[in-house]
């Protein structure tokens, strides 16, 4: 499998990493999305749609926190991937940021994996 870097971005309170494994980008926040940093996942996931990745898996056993806002830029990833023919897996989710999701229903409509190779191995996401 290829898992060459495709990039990130960094602020003091998220790292965002993006790499390639098969025909998937994986991306990896670690750290608090919030408000603040929203836009260092947004960018990065934006990128990998227009390179023509349909399909994104975000690593999430590095997230600590996760408001509103975050959220909305995984719902808003999701809406463009599906749109494009592909979707959008979460996997490895902490209980704190599991709980934001299942407080909002938000994990009804993501394919929600506990580790990322079992996302990676589920083909339908």
């Amino acid at each position: 499998m290829d898992r060459g870097t495709v990039g990130s971005a960094q602020s003091g309170r998220l790292l965002v990493e993006v790499r390639e494994e098969g025909s998937s980008a994986v991306v990896t926040p670690a750290g608090e999305l919030d408000h603040h940093t929203a836009d260092l996942l947004r960018e990065p996931l934006e990128d990998c749609l227009a390179k023509g990745f349909k399909r994104l898996v975000i690593d999430c056993a590095r997230l600590e926190f996760c408001d509103s806002t975050g959220l909305n830029v995984l719902l808003g990833a999701r809406l463009k991937a599906e749109a494009a023919g592909g979707g959008v897996s979460l996997a490895g989710m902490q209980p704190v940021v599991a709980r934001v999701f299942e407080i909002t229903g938000a994990d009804a409509v993501f394919s929600v994996h506990d580790s990322l190779e079992a996302a990676l191995a589920d083909e339908s996401g």
